[in-house]
């Protein structure tokens, strides 16, 4: 375990070593927790747990938009700390319900690729970086087309069934992936909202 007294080391901590998880406080001097969990997600998606001040749920939404995997209230206890902690790591090693493959190891929709076997995503053959939440939400979308997934399904599927977080985690993935990969996340095409039930790839979509 290592320890890092500001952002600015944990973010070189964080690019140094193979993590299972990080428990990440916001209030950091030189640099805060957010700011070191968006340059995380820019090379990482190793799980990450946020410690938030009693209240403060406008740092737990923006944590949840930047990446964040899970957050803690403070003052909190140790032993719930351990218990998130081991959580997130079971369910990072979890198996994904598994979506149609095509021999060469790629999904294809339209302008869309996913390379399953190194979690790369490919739209009209220029690379997106996703995190591997984010690439298994599309996997599962863009491979099962025309399916509909409650935002509780997918939190069960792709999170856990152990996840103590709400479908506003599914909300907050889903825009971030609009955000990627659609022309006008506004006007999506790629991922389509069926309004009252959930979301869904479309077969002809893009």
């Amino acid at each position: 375990m290592d320890v890092a007294y500001d952002g600015e080391e944990a973010v070189r901590l964080a690019k140094s070593g193979n993590y299972d998880a990080v428990l990440l406080d916001i209030m950091l001097p030189l640099k805060s927790g957010l700011d070191v969990l968006r340059e995380i997600r820019e090379f990482s998606d190793m799980p990450v747990i946020m410690l938030t001040a009693k209240g403060e749920d406008i740092d737990k939404v923006t944590g949840l938009e930047y990446g964040a995997d899970d957050y803690i209230t403070k003052p909190y206890n140790i032993l719930e700390v351990k218990a998130r902690l081991k959580a997130i790591m079971r369910r990072n090693r979890m198996p994904k319900e598994a979506a149609p493959v095509k021999e060469d190891g790629t999904i294809r929709l339209g302008k869309l690729t996913l390379d399953t076997d190194n979690e790369r995503v490919f739209n009209d053959r220029e690379e997106v970086f996703v995190t591997s939440k984010e690439f298994d939400i599309l996997k599962l979308l863009a491979g099962n087309p025309d399916k509909v997934y409650s935002r509780e399904q997918l939190l069960r599927t792709i999170w856990g069934d152990s996840y103590p977080g709400d479908v506003r985690t599914v909300d907050v993935h889903i825009r971030r992936l609009r955000e990627k990969i659609e022309e006008d996340p506004g006007v999506p095409r790629v991922i389509l909202t069926k309004w009252g039930i959930g979301y869904y790839c479309r077969n002809e979509s893009i």
